[in-house]
């Protein structure tokens, strides 16, 4: 993960190629507790965080969205009671990308952060 963590995002506008399943393959091994989900026919990596509280869950959700912000590219969240569900893919592609692997590695490392 420490190598995810040390890149930023680049732009995207839909003009590069998605990852390739040897990519995909190499930087799940980065990122453990992610799946690989298929949404919409759209493969996309997705994180359930579990909090004591709605407040933890939200604070959380605030973070992954300064992050989202600084690095230009934003996930799907869904903030429940104690829980967040967090969703990366490239809407531009409408599939993965380097970029989502790495806010994936960010993302953990501010949930560890924050407990």
């Amino acid at each position: 993960m420490t190598e995810l963590l040390k890149q930023k995002c680049v732009p995207c506008t839909g003009s590069l190629p998605p990852a390739t399943a040897e990519e995909i393959s190499t930087y799940k091994t980065q990122i453990p507790d992610w799946n690989l989900i298929t949404e919409n026919g759209e493969l996309r990596l997705r994180r359930v965080y579990q909090f004591p509280d709605f407040v933890s869950a939200l604070a959380f959700t605030n973070s992954i969205g300064k992050l989202a912000e600084a690095e230009g590219h934003h996930p799907a969240l869904l903030t429940e009671w104690g829980k967040v569900t967090v969703t990366w893919w490239t809407h531009a592609l409408k599939a993965l990308h380097h970029n989502d692997f790495i806010m994936a590695a960010k993302s953990d490392a501010i949930a560890k952060e924050d407990n």
